[in-house]
């Protein structure tokens, strides 16, 4: 009789798109083998306040007021060296190591078969340990934006899974044999494996689908310039259905309740939802930051997206991706908002064109493939 895997689905809450795969993979693990015994840990939950705050908060804090200077030390990581991994890195290494002593403990001090990683903080700490042959616990490494970057490069890990050729080619550049490479797409949540009728969706929200039908995501926390957007979408020509989500930032959903609507359009303020994809299903067109995550999920149900701030860094290049292929807009100013989107609504060939660019780029399924390839890695004697 086989013995159930033991996998540890690992990631950091930097940002809530590395939390969001590691749970699309915990889940598609749990419908493709029951039986596994899973465990998704936050590695920042196992260190210090110190520490954990330096690494997500400072993120967080230049993410909101400091973009650009989050862009240059994105850029300025991403540096090639002929020698590989560099002294800032060794010194990181072993500062995030003396940090992270309870989740060392966690890999060494139980029986693992298989670790996934959607962060590449723990995979640098196992490929660590394994160089040093403190650890012979086999891993792969789910990334999470639509082009790779040098920190996600790893040795020894048995597979990387990308969201594109391009992130594949990348990865090739730093020395990763082609073999240990697969283009599958971003990790999201099952929900999205599974399609779903426009029309049900929209009459399942009240959504009258008579008028183009347009969203507006602020993420979980409700953060960024909600406001400022949301009455640049109200001066859309068009009559529109505006549907705005507000997440668990219940001031900035007061403070849009208090904005006067014109007599042409109809909107919806929503707080934070389970509905998400029913509700990206719903639109015509997702106004949203060109997050992975989030982009994975609007190309998974067919949707068009106009981007606005992308983070200088991860986004920007996620923004460039989809732009290259056709299949978005981007908004470089709030203030030609209204415009470019009545052009767009204006045009429904195009609108057509980048809904057709869209579907090819979609990988909904991407959690299972990640699964079902990753679970090859394990020996016969496991289920």
């Amino acid at each position: 009789m086989n013995t159930p895997p033991r996998i540890l689905v690992l990631s950091a809450s930097v940002g809530a798109g590395h939390l969001r795969a590691a749970q699309a993979v915990e889940l598609a693990l749990r419908e493709v083998v029951p039986a596994a015994i899973v465990r998704n840990v936050d590695i920042l939950e196992l260190t210090n306040a110190t520490f954990r705050r330096l690494y997500s908060k400072f993120y967080l804090d230049l993410v909101n007021k400091a973009p650009h200077v989050l862009g240059y030390f994105y850029d300025l990581m991403d540096q090639p060296s002929r020698s590989g991994k560099n002294r800032t890195d060794r010194l990181r290494l072993a500062i995030e190591k003396l940090n992270l002593r309870k989740f060392v403990q966690l890999v060494k001090g139980e029986i693992w078969d298989l670790v996934i990683n959607t962060h590449f903080l723990p995979a640098e700490i196992i490929a660590s340990l394994r160089r040093k042959g403190e650890l012979s616990l086999p891993q792969v490494t789910a990334t999470t934006d639509f082009e790779t970057h040098r920190l996600w490069v790893n040795q020894p890990c048995e597979r990387y899974f990308t969201a594109t050729a391009e992130g594949a080619r990348y990865l090739q550049h730093w020395g990763v044999p082609q073999k240990d490479i697969a283009v599958t797409g971003i990790p999201i949540h099952p929900v999205f494996a599974h399609p779903k009728d426009r029309s049900e969706c929209r009459a399942r929200l009240g959504l009258a689908g008579d008028r183009p039908i347009l969203l507006q995501l602020s993420g979980g926390f409700g953060v960024g310039p909600v406001a400022k957007l949301y009455r640049a979408l109200l001066d859309v020509t068009r009559p529109i259905d505006l549907v705005v989500i507000a997440g668990r930032n219940e001031s900035v959903k007061k403070e849009l309740e208090a904005i006067a609507i014109p007599p042409r359009h109809r909107a919806k303020i929503l707080g934070f939802t389970d509905q998400i994809d029913e509700l990206m299903a719903a639109a015509d067109i997702v106004v949203s930051k060109p997050g992975g995550l989030t982009t994975s999920e609007v190309l998974a149900r067919g949707t068009v997206m106009a981007i606005v701030n992308p983070i200088p860094g991860q986004e920007s290049r996620n923004s460039d991706y989809l732009l290259e292929n056709g299949a978005a807009i981007k908004i470089n100013t709030i203030g030609i908002l209204a415009y470019k989107l009545d052009c767009l609504l204006e045009d429904p060939a195009r609108l057509a064109q980048l809904r057709a660019n869209v579907a090819r780029l979609a990988r909904p399924r991407a959690a299972f493939t990640i699964v079902e390839q990753a679970l090859k890695l394990l020996p016969a004697s496991v289920v």
